[in-house]
């Protein structure tokens, strides 16, 4: 155990996949891989720089000589300074042209999009995955009545399947943004101190198609296709916003799934996994907690407030730059994604496990259906020849006894005591006829094959499935 705060979402929720994205070592070889793309593009316009330099730099982009780093931060207080110098001492030969022309934001900014992009495709990855679990659990629940609610109140019925496409379109409206920011991500590029690209302009003596042209070769040998038009210093800090909103809505819905795992497992309709030897409460032996659930809408609260901080950054910047945006986008960007691929890995776990108690949602239908049927009853004894005003009276008699017995605690006799009535017209087949729970479902079923085959099997058929392995340590 350390005597250090260490986060928890690297030691307790985020996977190790996500975790190195986000990691000091990943970052900073990202920037080694950036000089170096800035390097081979100077060469080829035309600027004084040699293959054995780039081979030399080439020769140490992974093994970083941290401790040299560490200790020249210490003394120029300015992080990618120390790591030119230390970058420097390592390739003595290349040392005069690392970061030639550039800013800090070439490699701050570049690589934050870069690492961002990264952690997108594992986001996708488990999106992909968790709707094509969803959509079995809705095929093979299709059928099964249950009982509709609006403000938690019985509602008229719906299915188990039905229900599940609404989580299910929720992640399908998430992974769309997400393909779109995806197939528009844009490097900041090589833009200079203050975005006009000044110092390319010196150093290629005023040629400003070989300027543009060394912003797209940077930018594809990084394995993209895009740059900002216009920066300053930084790339706007709207984009941040608009990148991470991404992961807000995630979060959203996965809070929503949450929300409505556990009203489920408190009425004993759904159920969250729950292992063997696994305990509810320290107290209360009997207990079975849906502790995943709430951990998912614990962390999807962290991840939806947390994007408050990008809205602000982005609001508060000054001109070209400032660098009140530094400190707080090194904790909110990884620790959204972190959160965010631990949120997934929990809805995944949740998802894949779901116990569905059929016998206890078929007597919550039950126990509510006969009040719900009292039309159709009442319109089928008309047609069979009944007064509609005197047969209204009846009901409502019945109903009101009905309501009393499940006010002092026993179950709904409704149905039993139209059956008794005499003045109900007919017979106890007919009326049971009338009351299946499949009736009351609408176009429920239908709306979920269609739902499927329509919307989410195109995409899933468009796309690869990966096996996501999700490790729920604690």
């Amino acid at each position: 155990m350390s005597n250090l705060y260490e986060n928890p979402l690297i030691t307790r929720y985020a996977s190790k996949e996500m975790s190195q994205i986000f990691s000091d070592d990943e970052k900073f070889k990202t920037w080694r891989k950036l000089w170096i793309a800035l390097a081979k593009s100077e060469k080829e316009l035309g600027l004084n720089i040699t293959d054995e330099q780039i081979e030399e730099m080439e020769k140490h982009v992974e093994d970083i000589n941290y401790e040299d780093a560490k200790r020249l931060e210490k003394e120029l207080r300015h992080d990618v300074m120390a790591h030119i110098r230390a970058y420097g001492m390592q390739c003595p030969k290349a040392k005069p042209i690392i970061h030639l022309g550039a800013t800090s934001a070439f490699v701050d900014d570049n690589t934050d999009i870069i690492l961002m992009y990264k952690g997108f495709q594992i986001i996708r990855k488990k999106l992909l995955k968790l709707i094509e679990i969803l959509s079995d659990f809705a095929l093979k629940y299709k059928d099964v009545p249950t009982l509709g609610f609006t403000h938690f109140q019985p509602a008229q019925l719906t299915t188990v399947g039905k229900r599940a496409t609404l989580w299910i379109q929720d992640l399908i409206f998430d992974y769309e943004d997400l393909e779109y920011r995806l197939k528009n991500i844009k490097l900041r590029g090589v833009k200079g101190t203050t975005g006009t690209q000044a110092s390319f302009m010196e150093l290629f003596n005023g040629d400003e198609e070989k300027v543009k042209l060394l912003d797209r070769l940077v930018v594809e040998k990084m394995g993209f296709d895009k740059s900002f038009d216009v920066t300053g210093q930084t790339y706007t800090r709207k984009y941040d916003f608009l990148l991470l909103s991404v992961l807000s809505e995630i979060a959203q819905s996965a809070h929503k799934f949450s929300n409505d795992i556990r009203l489920l497992q408190h009425l004993k309709e759904i159920e969250e996994p729950f292992e063997e030897k696994q305990v509810g409460s320290s107290a209360m032996a009997y207990k079975r907690n849906p502790m995943r659930s709430e951990r998912i809408a614990s962390l999807s609260r962290y991840v939806i407030t947390a994007l408050l901080n990008s809205s602000i950054t982005s609001s508060s910047q000054w001109f070209e730059r400032t660098l009140d945006d530094s400190a707080n986008r090194r904790i909110v960007i990884p620790e959204m994604f972190l959160a965010t691929d631990a949120i997934l890995n929990l809805y995944l776990n949740v998802a894949s496990g779901l116990q569905v108690n059929t016998k206890i949602i078929n007597k919550h239908v039950m126990n509510e259906l006969p009040f719900m049927a009292t039309e159709s009853i009442l319109m089928e004894c008309v047609v069979k020849g009944g007064d509609r005003q005197e047969l209204h009276e009846v009901i409502r008699e019945n109903s009101l006894k009905a309501q009393e017995i499940i006010k002092n605690g026993g179950e709904n006799q409704l149905l039993d005591l139209l059956k008794k009535d005499e003045r109900i017209i007919l017979s106890d087949t007919e009326i049971n006829d009338i009351i299946n729970p499949i009736k009351f479902t609408g176009r429920a079923i239908n709306q979920t094959v269609e739902y499927i085959e329509n919307v989410v099997k195109p995409l899933l058929n468009a796309n690869r499935i990966e096996d996501v392995e999700v490790s729920i340590e604690v």
